[in-house]
């Protein structure tokens, strides 16, 4: 399968997209360079090729989140989570509804999916999110109140910058 993907510059690096049969199918957190994002994409879609345009609402709303503003990523595609399981499926579409300037925990989540001590499968299923920020694995936490973990590039470190990042936007 072959796909499509944009690379932009946020105020904190290089954002990538990328689409997949029209749904959205990868998000790179940012990056220091242009090529770092760009080799990002083709890591997961080898033959995607660059649209600058693709999903220009959606760009507009990442680069507004990381300038400050309150971004809730309305003009989100559907999602392609096809090379997940039906568990990790529900887990991350759970995870999407977890509001900007808030978090979850890892047992919360297990709980309203029915699976009660299934903490550590949710947080296996947020290690294979395909589209991180868009999809906010970054907001779910453990239970003790530690950040629990985090896979992207950057580690727990940027997931605490991401949801200090966040704070912002609770009393909005």
């Amino acid at each position: 399968m072959s796909g499509n993907y944009t690379v932009f510059e946020t105020a904190w690096g290089y954002f990538a997209l990328a689409t997949m049969d029209g749904r959205l199918a990868r998000a790179v957190l940012p990056c220091g360079t242009r090529a770092r994002a760009v080799e990002t994409i083709h890591t997961h879609l080898p033959t995607a090729g660059f649209e600058a345009g693709l999903l220009s609402d959606l760009q507009a709303e990442v680069v507004a989140y990381f300038d400050g503003r309150r971004a809730d990523f309305a003009s989100v595609p559907p999602v392609a989570l096809d090379g997940l399981t039906a568990f990790g499926r529900r887990v991350l579409t759970l995870c999407m509804m977890i509001r900007p300037g808030f978090t979850s925990t890892y047992g919360d989540l297990a709980r309203w999916l029915g699976r009660p001590g299934a903490a550590r499968a949710v947080g296996n299923a947020l290690a294979r999110n395909p589209i991180p920020l868009i999809i906010p694995c970054h907001r779910v936490i453990a239970t003790a109140g530690g950040l629990g973990g985090f896979s992207a590039p950057g580690g727990i470190s940027f997931k605490r910058r991401l949801l200090d990042h966040e704070r912002q936007f609770q009393s909005r």
